[in-house]
């Protein structure tokens, strides 16, 4: 099922279960729809929602105006009043997500211009004749690549007479305005909410909450190094959402005592230091006054770096220099 046919009944069952009160629907753009939208209005819902980048196009001219106002370091945003009055547009812009779009961008191009500089060799080698079969081949082409699909002005023609064994004219080139919008609009997306009195900023860190969110699920693959499964069995789905929400907890506490700590909120990074901090082992054999033979192992903790250990202390948090003793059964 599509995911813009599941909004219907995520929204009632929620609002069985819980009520609708001052609640408000963030969504992705693929589970936007205009019959989706409608449903929210009909029920008086709020709602913070993405929109197709097509849509970029109609606010061509606030891209090129000022007036932005800073969400967080590399991320701006701007109100555009919807013409009907009933919705307000956020336009956002990332410098990240701008850097990402142009080199995805400059690959497919490259990869577009590969597969033309391939198709004129083959009209001009005489193994390509049909311009039908040519137009095929340039269609697969674009769908295969299709981020560059509108980079190139592509020409195929039929020649009056054939120049050698060269029956078809294969030109290209470079389409400028395609060029001039993605320096324009690469980085930039466009949200739509019926929310009113929202600052520009509020309105994106409540939609960009979306990507927390989607992380959350993606814990049990990526911090917990859990392969996913397609599960089948309901108590499986729970299990599954169970784990990922208290891996996320986990997460989450750890970036509030980061934050508290002057350390930022980015758990992995000190994730990763304090895996530098090991513990070990010690294996002593004893043997009591009556003869019966045991193993004590004593586990110790490694003294830790001095950046461990302000680490730590910025935590808040204090390393036993023992763990729990672990004697195994005694050898007879």
């Amino acid at each position: 099922m599509h995911d813009s046919l599941t909004v219907k009944s995520v929204v009632e069952s929620l609002e069985r279960k819980h009520g609708s009160l001052n609640r408000v629907w963030v969504m992705d753009r693929g589970m936007v729809s205009k019959d989706n939208l409608e449903f929210l209005r009909q029920r008086d819902a709020k709602y913070i929602v993405g929109t197709p980048k097509s849509l970029l196009r109609e606010f061509e001219r606030e891209l090129t105006e000022q007036n932005w106002v800073t969400a967080q370091e590399g991320v701006d945003v701007k109100l555009v009043p919807s013409p009907d009055g009933e919705e307000t547009f956020l336009l956002a812009r990332s410098v990240d997500r701008r850097a990402k779009e142009l080199a995805m961008h400059e690959k497919f191009i490259g990869h577009m211009e590969e597969g033309l500089v391939r198709l004129r060799a083959a009209a001009d080698s005489g193994r390509l004749r049909d311009e039908t079969l040519a137009g095929e081949r340039l269609g697969r082409l674009k769908e295969r690549f299709w981020r560059a699909s509108h980079a190139f002005d592509v020409t195929i023609k039929k020649l009056p007479e054939p120049i050698g064994r060269k029956h078809l004219d294969v030109s290209w080139s470079r389409n400028e305005k395609f060029h001039d919008w993605s320096q324009l609009a690469d980085g930039c997306y466009l949200l739509r909410t019926n929310l009113t009195g929202a600052d520009p900023a509020t309105l994106w860190r409540r939609y960009i909450q979306l990507t927390e969110a989607e992380w959350a699920f993606r814990i049990a693959k990526d911090e917990l190094a859990i392969r996913p499964v397609w599960h089948q069995k309901e108590d499986r789905v729970r299990s599954h959402v169970l784990v990922c929400f208290l891996a996320y907890a986990m997460w989450k506490t750890l970036a509030g005592w980061m934050k508290g700590g002057g350390l930022g909120d980015a758990p992995r990074t000190v994730l990763y230091e304090l895996a530098k901090i090991k513990s070990g082992d010690i294996v002593l054999p004893a043997e009591s006054a009556g003869g019966v033979r045991t193993t004590v192992r004593l586990r110790h903790v490694t003294e830790p770096e001095a950046e461990h250990k302000t680490l730590l202390q910025r935590l808040g948090l204090t390393l036993p220099r023992r763990l729990k003793r672990i004697d195994l059964k005694p050898q007879m």
